[in-house]
């Protein structure tokens, strides 16, 4: 009985190694997701569930090394569906292996004039790291992030830094 448990073990151990030397054998890391414009004047089933795709959304890639010194960076712009991907190369120029989760993905610009102020529902302001892949076959890693939302000017709460009621003034900034 002991045996038995000991083999199970074994090749359980082992099974577990060559999961983790696949993950670190791949070469490409694809990144991709969708961009929608959300509209806060809906109501609360249409401004969650019924976002539009927005073309020509920036979305960016930035990877850090252990001194946290970005070491790629990498954009792409939605099409029509408003979906982006980007392919990374894990080995970067000077011969380094990237790390996944020293990469963060985010939104950068809305070229909509009606749709351009950024959210950050899924991460899309703030950046989302890259931990849990979607999926990995052969040489590549997968992830499929989002959506990310910008949504309208009116939909942005008001910036109260400038109280009237200030110390010092009305409507003057605290220094």
């Amino acid at each position: 009985m002991k045996i038995e448990i000991v083999v199970v073990a074994t090749l359980l151990l082992a099974c577990i190694k060559l999961g983790e030397a696949s993950y670190d054998e791949q070469n490409e890391i694809h990144v991709g997701g969708k961009v929608l414009c959300q509209d806060c004047s809906k109501n609360w089933n249409e401004w969650v569930r019924e976002g539009k795709p927005i073309k020509g959304c920036k979305v960016s890639v930035t990877c850090m090394d252990e001194s946290y010194r970005p070491i790629y960076y990498a954009s792409d712009l939605t099409d029509e569906q408003g979906e982006f991907e980007m392919i990374i190369n894990k080995k970067n120029k000077r011969g380094k292996d990237l790390k996944n989760e020293s990469c963060k993905v985010r939104l950068v610009s809305s070229p909509d004039k009606a749709c351009n102020v950024m959210t950050d529902f899924a991460g899309g302001k703030s950046g989302v790291r890259l931990t849990h892949p979607s999926a990995m076959f052969r040489n590549t890693i997968r992830y499929t992030l989002g959506p990310f939302y910008f949504t309208t000017p009116m939909c942005v709460e008001p910036d109260d830094t400038y109280s009237s009621a200030s110390d010092e003034g009305y409507g003057r900034p605290k220094y």
